[in-house]
């Protein structure tokens, strides 16, 4: 089966400092990324903030215009397209972002914020697109007579509800999650996540799952990309990365995740130092500074992906 959605090579730098200046510099925010999603799968993509997860999505999004790399949707190449042939597929892809109080408008009443993408691209008359949003709105859980309320008036996990419920407007093939439980209550992360699966399950949908939080990312994800400054250090399926994980990082990543028993500690001593600034990336492996594995060769040599049992890592060292 052809993949969905294919990333190869894909860079975003942001020069830091006046063009003028002898000093300038590169900030390398994604450098050099490949990855695949085939229909109806749920890809995690996971790492500490600022290790470039969101800027990876915005560029699949096109809300950031790569540096180099292509981006391929259902075969067709869209990392140059614009005008009318963007739109198009921009309807079949779709964003719910981290904070949904941030994302909706506030002026906006709730049948104007999922109606918005119908209107855009011109489905439906208006009585059909009001009882569209009538059906994605009991669809997400909630009521038809929210529709003539405003997001101020709604709980953080309804809000997220909206959000799902817009991208699901113009029945889209992707659905982009960049942490859509984080800002919210752990009594209502369980529900948004169980919304989302029961969606992907009902609606054929293929997602990319953006989290911190490996734990989360198991439960909802057929397979994880986990990611460190800007490169992908290890990807494989799911339940491999949480059982059998290889590289040192993810490693770290599991061991992190909170027991409910004070008895038991995890076998992988927590990260000590900071994430590198992705403005001073090390030389070798990016890991190095912060690995209990690192040898010399770590320090001058930058590992590949290579194939280690059913996963990919990047680790000189499995």
């Amino acid at each position: 089966m052809s993949p969905l959605l294919e990333i190869q090579g894909l860079v975003k730098h942001y020069p830091v400092g006046s063009r003028f200046s002898a000093q300038r510099r590169l900030l390398r925010a994604v450098d050099g990324i490949d990855l695949s999603v085939s229909p109806g799968e749920t890809l995690g993509l996971v790492g500490e903030s600022g290790c470039g997860k969101s800027t990876t999505v915005r560029m699949i999004m096109r809300l950031l215009e790569p540096t180099a790399g292509r981006i391929l949707f259902d075969g067709q190449e869209i990392t140059r397209l614009s005008g009318a042939r963007l739109k198009a597929v921009r309807q079949r892809m779709q964003i719910v972002f981290q904070d949904p109080f941030a994302s909706l408008n506030p002026r906006k009443t709730v049948e104007r914020i999922v109606s918005d993408p119908l209107e855009i691209h011109r489905i439906g008359t208006a009585a059909e697109r009001r009882a569209r949003v009538y059906k994605l709105l009991q669809r997400v859980g909630l009521d038809r007579s929210h529709a003539d309320r405003y997001p101020h008036e709604f709980s953080g996990g309804q809000r997220q509800r909206i959000s799902i419920a817009r991208a699901l407007a113009c029945a889209p093939q992707l659905i982009v999650a960049d942490e859509p439980v984080s800002a919210l209550d752990v009594s209502i992360q369980a529900q948004v996540i169980n919304l989302l699966q029961d969606l992907q399950r009902d609606l054929a949908l293929t997602m990319i799952f953006i989290s911190h939080d490996l734990s989360v990312v198991q439960y909802v994800s057929d397979s994880i990309a986990v990611m460190y400054l800007g490169k992908i250090v290890e990807l494989g399926p799911s339940h491999a990365i949480y059982h059998e994980a290889q590289h040192p990082y993810t490693r770290s990543l599991l061991s992190a995740i909170p027991v409910p028993d004070p008895t038991r500690r995890g076998s992988v001593p927590p990260l000590e130092s900071e994430l590198p600034s992705p403005m001073n990336i090390p030389a070798g492996c990016r890991f190095h500074p912060r690995c209990p594995l690192a040898t010399e060769r770590c320090r001058r040599e930058a590992p590949e992906l290579r194939p280690v049992g059913a996963q990919q890592v990047a680790c000189h060292n499995i």
